[in-house]
């Protein structure tokens, strides 16, 4: 069966190298409720993008990104509304989260230099072809692997598992 095109387009919000999840997701807003934390989110790397991202902009990242805690911010940048993120590389939780919560992650090494802030940028989630359509570069980052995009497809782990439920239970 042939799986449908997934394409994701939208405007870059870029970062820099070892970026952290308290800097993505700030520990002072956390117990404040959804609508507080949406509205701070990542505000101490880029102060207008909690204001001014849209539905499907795009999140890239240098080297490490999504260091230090396992707070889920892949999740916080999903729900703010995040299509894809690219980086360098990222830390392997960061990384896993990313897949847990069905937000694609491609990470491409010293190719992510094409990419600047305000770039728009069309990411084929299947194939990992990401073309900046604002310089006409086109990077080929590794698919993401069948295993994994099993989950992405399903919205998440949490998504799948629902799914998926009667396998799981152990007591009929």
């Amino acid at each position: 069966m042939e799986k449908k095109q997934w394409i994701e387009e939208g405007n870059v919000w870029r970062v820099g190298n070892n970026v952290n999840t308290e800097s993505i997701e700030p520990s002072n807003w956390q117990q404040a409720g959804e609508e507080a934390l949406m509205a701070h989110v990542a505000e101490l790397l880029i102060p207008e993008f909690p204001e001014k991202m849209q539905k499907g902009d795009i999140w890239v990242g240098g080297s490490n990104l999504g260091c230090s805690s396992s707070r889920n911010a892949a999740s916080t940048l999903k729900r703010k509304g995040i299509a894809a993120v690219i980086c360098h590389s990222a830390s392997r939780i960061f990384f896993r989260n990313s897949i847990n919560c069905g937000l694609p992650i491609f990470t491409i090494g010293e190719e992510v230099k094409k990419i600047n802030m305000g770039d728009r940028v069309r990411v084929n989630v299947r194939t990992g072809l990401i073309e900046n359509l604002t310089t006409g570069d086109k990077i080929q980052a590794e698919p993401i692997s069948d295993f994994l995009m099993e989950y992405l497809e399903y919205g998440g782990i949490h998504e799948k598992m629902l799914a998926h439920k009667s396998e799981y239970e152990l007591w009929g």
